[in-house]
């Protein structure tokens, strides 16, 4: 069976580099493309059978308008969008197939199902908190992941009331997630902490093997995972 072609958009970032590597060492695909900021997407779509996109956040309608030009399923590991970006990629994803993922690791998406379990069972009389940590060159705070747990946090408190981020950006911390649950007497933590990008470029590839056999719609890595 022939490797999968793969379309890499960011190539020249810090996960681009860690996908390609990935790639390198995974038989079922290979890089068809890499391009970069002010790279055409046109020749380089036609050569591939899935996009993985770790770009940047103003690249997203572009890509999401070429994979939807040439009917290419699409990996975005991309955050940081505004919310007009975000509606494109859902409006994208009637037509393509999208794995729209704040983060790819299989442990951080254990951790988004963990923080779910752990809030329901808790309930109201604990406080809830976010912290996470990056390296300090990550533009967006606080980062996608972050944002996914506090939707969840807030999709099983429901109501108005707030709940609490903090955002560290220090040295070259690749990532690190933890949700604190705090009650009378007692503090519950969940943490994921990430060592190297390879858990994220790995779980990434295992989205486009999967995506590649899906109908259009909008994913999450919880829906690769069967989670």
């Amino acid at each position: 069976m022939s490797a999968i072609r793969v379309l890499l958009v960011g190539a020249d970032g810090r996960m681009g580099k860690a996908v390609a590597d990935a790639v390198a060492r995974d038989a079922r695909l290979t890089i068809a493309a890499g391009l970069d900021r002010g790279d055409s997407l046109a020749t380089a779509m036609e050569s591939c059978e899935v996009v993985i996109d770790f770009s940047a956040a103003d690249a997203t309608e572009a890509v999401c308008r070429a994979c939807v030009k040439y009917t290419k399923p699409l990996v975005l590991g991309t955050t940081g969008q505004t919310a007009a970006q975000r509606d494109y990629v859902t409006t994208a994803a009637h037509l393509v197939p999208i794995v729209f993922a704040a983060n790819f690791s299989v442990g951080v998406n254990t951790l988004f199902v963990l923080t779910r379990r752990a809030a329901e069972l808790l309930g109201s009389d604990f406080d809830l908190d976010v912290v996470e940590m990056h390296h300090r060159t990550k533009k967006d705070a606080p980062s996608g992941t972050a944002k996914r747990l506090l939707e969840i946090l807030q999709e099983v408190r429901g109501g108005d009331r707030a709940i609490a981020a903090q955002s560290v950006r220090a040295g070259d911390i690749v990532g690190e997630h933890t949700v604190i649950f705090t009650g009378a007497g007692e503090r519950l933590e969940l943490t994921h902490r990430a060592a190297s990008r390879e858990t994220f470029a790995v779980g990434a590839l295992r989205a486009a093997c999967w995506a590649i056999t899906q109908p259009p719609g909008l994913y999450r890595m919880e829906n690769v995972l069967g989670l």
